[in-house]
């Protein structure tokens, strides 16, 4: 039997939270538990409080107690608790517990659906503001495999009990949004903030999975996140999947590569293999604790108008074909590049950077919104442990332009010699002078304009793949033979 959750009438816009909770607890087919951890009951209350709950809520539980949780849900192996792990085992383990407990005989209509969340809130101290995962696993079909959002949050209130609702609000636009916009998830993507302000949490991390969401691809919800301003910035591994910045930068070192990538060319990859190179040789860096990072900066999608999105996945598709990490970014300036980072590492960092970048950097229209101008902006950028490895740029005369000779503003004369002197800034001296004349808007051009000779300036295997799915607008010619 086909159930239909599309049927039901459409209430306001944007309906209040009490509103959505009802909606969902009079659908007679949907009925499941919630399991939260870490900031009360606070979802599944606006449910009861809804009223008519008793169709919808089976279970509603919160183990707060740590013995009791390891003896639910089984204990991490890192012993922690605020964790996309340990959400998945509450996930797990509840779902599981639904399907021993409710046969299919006696409820062949039902949608079950189990809801969790793991979270901290803010500190006695008001040192550690609170994050938390939160995730819902539910059918939309009864004999259907089961779909699931999860999501990580960070708190920006200050105040434990308002944290708490916040967390019932968003719990509540999860749910209602996992059933009845699940087919829109761009905008589900929105509705998670209704009732909402973004100075009340930040979503930096999203992942949806299961046959409703087949056609989803993560790396294009992380977009979302940024482009919607839910977060400054996402990240995502080689394999596709949105992944924990937090998780992944942890007391790390860390060298980062900004670039368009468009296409990741050798002279990207020149510039990544050199730098790290050097990087792993400094002082204080340990090569199984660095984390490489290619960064794209929202203004640079923007860079010809409104995003393409289609254009950023062609971007992000060859970089995790070579097995890199890609971070899209809210911020302009690299200052601000070096604070995010400095939120999760106090170890040595490195940018790689072409002389074109650090020019920019020496650029003081950039720093006019701060007070303190450039040296505010300098002051937060070189007072971390960083470096700036730069890569050379080939003039039309055939000469060299780097570190010794490049020009700034002759009023950041003085203040690029400091810096340059006090070893903040390094020559990439061992590369490949042949990628010098190579650059991605030339290649991008050459490809549109169906050109050939644009494969040699990119590495293995990246051109098979631009030709296999013809990305950057691509179009394999057909060769036909008389024979």
């Amino acid at each position: 039997m086909e159930i239909s959750l599309k049927g039901d009438k459409e209430f306001e816009e944007i309906p209040s939270i009490k509103t959505k909770a009802l909606r969902i607890n009079l659908n007679e087919h949907i009925y499941g538990t919630f399991a939260e951890i870490g900031a009360g009951q606070e979802t599944v209350r606006q449910f009861f409080r809804a009223g008519g709950a008793s169709g919808t809520i089976a279970k509603a539980m919160s183990a707060y107690d740590k013995d009791f949780s390891d003896a639910i849900y089984g204990m991490e192996d890192d012993g922690r608790y605020v964790t996309e792990a340990r959400l998945h085992k509450m996930l797990d383990h509840e779902i599981n517990l639904i399907e021993e407990r409710l046969t299919r005989d006696k409820h062949p209509n039902k949608l079950f659906f189990s809801y969790a969340n793991t979270v901290t809130t803010i500190d006695f101290a008001k040192k550690y503001k609170g994050h938390g995962w939160v995730g819902i696993r539910y059918q939309i079909e009864p004999n259907q495999d089961y779909n699931e959002i999860t999501l990580h949050l960070r708190f920006k209130e200050n105040d434990a009990r308002l944290q708490q609702e916040t967390l019932g609000v968003l719990g509540t636009n999860l749910i209602y949004g996992a059933y009845y916009k699940y087919n829109e998830p761009k905008k589900l993507l929105r509705y998670l903030y209704d009732h909402l302000d973004k100075d009340q949490l930040e979503i930096d991390t999203i992942n949806f999975s299961g046959p409703v969401f087949e056609e989803v691809d993560n790396r294009l919800m992380s977009l979302q996140l940024v482009k919607n301003g839910m977060t400054d910035a996402v990240m995502f591994a080689p394999d596709g999947n949105n992944v924990l910045p937090a998780r992944v930068l942890y007391k790390k070192n860390i060298l980062a590569l900004r670039g368009s990538f468009r296409p990741v060319t050798k002279v990207n990859m020149d510039m990544f293999q050199r730098s790290y190179d050097m990087f792993i040789k400094e002082n204080k860096v340990d090569v199984e604790k660095t984390q490489v990072v290619f960064e794209i900066t929202l203004s640079n999608l923007r860079a010809e108008g409104e995003i393409d999105e289609q254009d950023f996945m062609d971007r992000a598709k060859l970089l995790c074909s070579l097995g890199q990490t890609v971070l899209i970014s809210n911020f302009q300036e690299y200052y601000k590049l070096v604070e995010y980072f400095s939120q999760y590492t106090k170890s040595r960092m490195g940018l790689a950077m072409g002389v074109n970048n650090l020019v920019d950097i020496f650029d003081e229209k950039y720093y006019r919104h701060l007070s303190g101008g450039i040296l505010e902006a300098f002051g937060k950028l070189f007072f971390k442990d960083l470096r700036v490895y730069l890569y050379p740029m080939l003039n039309d005369d055939g000469s060299i332009t780097n570190s010794e000779n490049l020009k700034v503003h002759p009023r950041m004369k003085e203040l690029y010699k400091f810096f340059k002197y006090n070893g903040k800034v390094v020559d990439i001296t061992d590369y490949d002078e042949s990628n010098l004349t190579v650059f991605s808007r030339k290649v991008l051009k050459m490809i549109s304009d169906s050109e050939d000779g644009w494969e040699s300036m990119l590495p293995e295997g990246v051109s098979k793949l631009i030709k296999e799915k013809s990305l950057f607008g691509y179009e394999a010619e057909e060769v036909f033979r008389n024979e």
